[in-house]
């Protein structure tokens, strides 16, 4: 990394990079790291979880540059966090369950922060949540962070009374025009969201993980409608929307029956 990024025979491509022009590529190898984990290939995860320790030290390079922290320091930064967040493994602490651990943890985390005033305003319990976070993760964070000082519902039936709320008032604005018919159902398909974020975090779903496993199921079925249409001949916005509605619901009972039948099929 530091022969890429030196002046003299570096490469001119790394040697234009910053922080803010590297950020995308940490996100998108991050997401890629995802990927390997949810569909369980191994030689893929090896291979993206050394993308993303680059990126580490990619910006632990530019640091260095500006003679802020290096990639030591990174380490060494992360293993002090991870002993003081666990004094029942490291110290003397007796913690017993799950939950009793992550109050420690909360606590811990809390005593570490240390926000600065913004504009004479005391610091938020919110700070901290990192707003280039998917948007349900971010929702979700905010929700957890809310639930630490009470500001949460007791269980799930009010959540589903909220999502309902929050359904009608889309469908009210579904015929405003303009763009501030446009802004409103903008605003009330956010809420929306955010509520059905919520009902996930009740339901110990990750809606962002939920969401991405919904996209591969989506991708699953439609390929099964791409492959059986390619065989009938002609392009694919000849057929009809029936014909591919009906492809559809035969890749739902596909992957509902066992891989053997289905081997029988293609035999």
């Amino acid at each position: 990394m530091a022969r890429l990024r030196d002046p003299q025979g570096g490469c001119p491509w790394d040697l234009k990079q910053d922080f803010s022009t590297i950020a995308p590529y940490t996100l998108e190898e991050a997401y890629e790291v995802v990927e390997a984990l949810e569909t369980g290939d191994m030689p893929a995860l090896c291979s993206e979880l050394g993308d993303l320790l680059f990126q580490v030290i990619y910006h632990a390079q530019l640091a260095a540059e500006q003679r802020a922290f290096d990639f030591a320091d990174v380490v060494q930064a992360i293993s002090e966090k991870m002993v003081r967040r666990h004094p029942h493994v490291f110290g003397s602490e007796d913690l017993k369950n799950d939950d009793e651990i992550a109050e420690m943890w909360a606590r811990v985390k809390r005593e570490e922060k240390q926000v600065s005033e913004r504009d004479g305003e005391p610091p938020s319990l919110l700070d901290g949540v990192p707003a280039p976070l998917p948007g349900l993760s971010r929702a979700v964070k905010l929700q957890k962070k809310a639930a630490e000082v009470g500001f949460d519902w007791p269980d799930i039936d009010p959540v589903l009374d909220k999502i309902r709320e929050e359904f009608a008032e889309l469908e009210e604005v579904l015929d405003q025009e303009g763009d501030a018919g446009r802004a409103a159902r903008e605003a009330e398909f956010g809420d929306l969201l955010f509520v059905m974020a919520n009902l996930g975090r009740h339901l110990k779903i990750d809606p962002e993980q939920a969401l991405r496993q919904a996209n591969q199921k989506f991708i699953r079925r439609f390929q099964h409608i791409e492959r059986e249409l390619t065989k009938e001949g002609g392009a694919m916005a000849d057929h009809s929307l029936e014909e591919m509605d009906r492809l559809w619901d035969e890749a739902k009972m596909l992957e509902g029956r066992p891989l053997e039948a289905q081997t029988l099929d293609k035999g």
